[in-house]
């Protein structure tokens, strides 16, 4: 049995802090857990929930350009209504595919954030499998 209990969390860096935080909280709905600030500094980074005990991570800083064939492809986000999800993120113009059945069974749409980083919102009957 492997000791891990699960993902904790995701770290990005990001060009622009609050526009960040603003696209996580406002247009994903994320809860801000927590900032990062050096005493008499401004924030450089925040924690935000996504889920139990899993969080998204931003600092800011320079990131790095997001490639096709990076090793990294994207976060995948559990919803439990991915319809109303889409309508939500297109009230705060966030561009998003239209849902399609994925090959993991799963009804699943694509985005980005603000610095290009994928994300695919999934939404799956469970029937026994995660």
């Amino acid at each position: 049995m492997s000791p891990i209990r699960c993902v904790s969390h995701v770290c990005y860096v990001v060009g622009d802090i609050e526009r960040s935080i603003a696209f996580y909280r406002d247009a994903l709905g994320l809860r801000v857990a927590f900032d990062f600030c050096k005493p008499g500094a401004a924030r450089h980074g925040v924690y935000l929930h996504a889920g139990e005990r899993t969080f998204i991570e931003l600092f800011a800083g320079e990131p790095a350009t997001v490639r096709q064939d990076a090793s990294f492809r994207h976060v995948c986000l559990e919803v439990d209504d991915i319809e109303a999800m889409l309508q939500a993120l297109k009230q705060h113009g966030v561009e998003v595919s239209e849902p399609k059945m994925g090959e993991d069974n799963s009804l699943q749409a694509w985005l980005k954030d603000p610095d290009g980083n994928a994300i695919r919102g999934r939404w799956r009957k469970c029937e026994g499998r995660p």
